[in-house]
């Protein structure tokens, strides 16, 4: 049986090369690494390290950059901008984004992706060690991508169980201190069925317990996807049904509350209704659900920005923790290209464009922490966002027509 880690990252710790340190040298470096035991306690006690590590993550103002794009995802972005997808361009364009100066002081966590986790800056430096330099904490994406459900016409499951202990443990020793899985639901006709949302919580929980054994910290991601008709109020409704079984399945899973994140989508009307909801209407709608299905012991919830673009994605998150009423989590982002898409129009891989990019990356997160704190204005859009560029760039968002996009 694997052994049952448990371990926290001390924020500024060791700028040694942990890409190359074998696995015990590279505990040492990361803080204290607590081993449980061969059994879990009964109801899944709190894992030493694991909830240290969770609300690093979402310490006041800080939220989670999503890099995890894959490959055939980013090359799509970088194709528009007439950018050759390449190792060495994909290289240029994550160092570009996590060497921005400051940048740790809105950023308490990066999602990486396989190829990002092994690759090294163009200085010969990992790029994890970039992050880890910097106080963040870097993360995995897990999953292998969403697949028709066998019995579920136009339904998908998430897979990549199968292997899953081996490539946590290896991804542990690389210096990954938590992970990500995605599932999706798609409102339709009837969708989604009980049976897709109970694969999917079923899922998301046994990944959830084996990142836990591991020593790292699960964020659990049931997205319901914007693209559709629904109103509000129907996402509303399955957003709470989706959220209730998949707590149904972790607390069965034995998996420490404390010792985790959520990744949800906010509750919106879907991109082809004909009525949009407010700002004010899409807050309250996703803290109703929240306070209704989630339980208080989740240190943070990190929203998805699920195709909107990179301002409303910023509204959103203000209005919702500008709300009143207890709200006993972090509430704060997730973002991917919410967060990134600016500085890539900017950037469209000339290295004379870096600091320009950096400049709107910054401006962005500094933005969507302001929002993580209620404390974001529209005046703040005009203050540092278009330095180096002579006009905002133009950024049109197409929704997300494939199930295996990352937001």
């Amino acid at each position: 049986m694997a052994s049952r880690r448990g371990g926290t990252i001390l924020p500024g710790a060791s700028r040694q090369s942990l890409g190359r340190a074998p696995p015990r040298q590279l505990s040492a470096q990361w803080g204290a690494l607590r081993f449980i035991g061969d059994g879990w306690e009964e109801h899944m006690p709190t894992m030493p390290g694991l909830d240290q590590t969770a609300r690093a993550i979402v310490a006041d103002g800080k939220g989670i950059l999503a890099a995890d794009e894959t490959v055939s995802t980013i090359t799509k972005r970088l194709t528009a901008r007439a950018i050759e997808s390449t190792s060495d361009s994909r290289r240029a364009y994550r160092e570009m984004l996590f060497s921005t100066p400051d940048i740790a002081a809105f950023i308490g966590g990066v999602i990486l992706q396989d190829e990002t986790i092994r690759q090294d800056s163009s200085t010969g430096i990992p790029l994890l060690e970039l992050l880890v330099g910097r106080g963040i904490i870097p993360g995995i994406k897990v999953d292998t991508g969403v697949h028709p459900l066998a019995g579920a016409p136009g339904e998908f499951v998430a897979e990549g169980l199968d292997g899953l202990r081996a490539r946590l443990e290896e991804y542990h020793e690389l210096g990954a201190r938590f992970a990500k899985w995605r599932a999706v639901f798609i409102i339709r006709d009837g969708l989604p069925t009980a049976k897709c949302i109970h694969a999917n919580a079923h899922a998301l929980a046994r990944y959830a317990a084996l990142c836990q054994e591991q020593g790292l910290v699960p964020i659990v991601e049931p997205e319901v996807l914007m693209e559709g008709a629904h109103a509000l109020e129907q996402c509303e409704d399955v957003t709470g049904r989706v959220l209730q079984a998949v707590f149904n399945e972790l607390f069965d899973a034995q998996v420490s509350l404390e010792g985790m994140l959520l990744k949800p989508n906010m509750v919106t009307a879907g991109l082809r209704c004909a009525r949009q909801a407010s700002v004010d209407e899409v807050a309250e709608a996703t803290l109703r659900a929240l306070t209704r299905h989630v339980p208080p012991a989740v240190p943070g919830v990190v929203f998805l920005s699920g195709g909107q673009d990179a301002v409303l994605a910023t509204e959103h998150l203000n209005a919702i923790n500008a709300l009143g009423g207890p709200k006993p989590w972090k509430l704060s982002f997730s973002y991917g290209r919410a967060l990134q898409d600016e500085a890539m129009e900017v950037w469209r891989g000339q290295r004379e464009q870096v600091p320009a990019a950096q400049r709107m990356f910054h401006h962005r997160a500094g933005c969507d922490s302001a929002a993580a704190l209620g404390r974001y204005s529209g005046d703040m859009e005009g203050e540092a966002g278009f330095a180096g560029a002579a006009e905002p760039p133009s950024i049109h968002h197409e929704p997300d027509s494939t199930l295996h996009t990352q937001h």
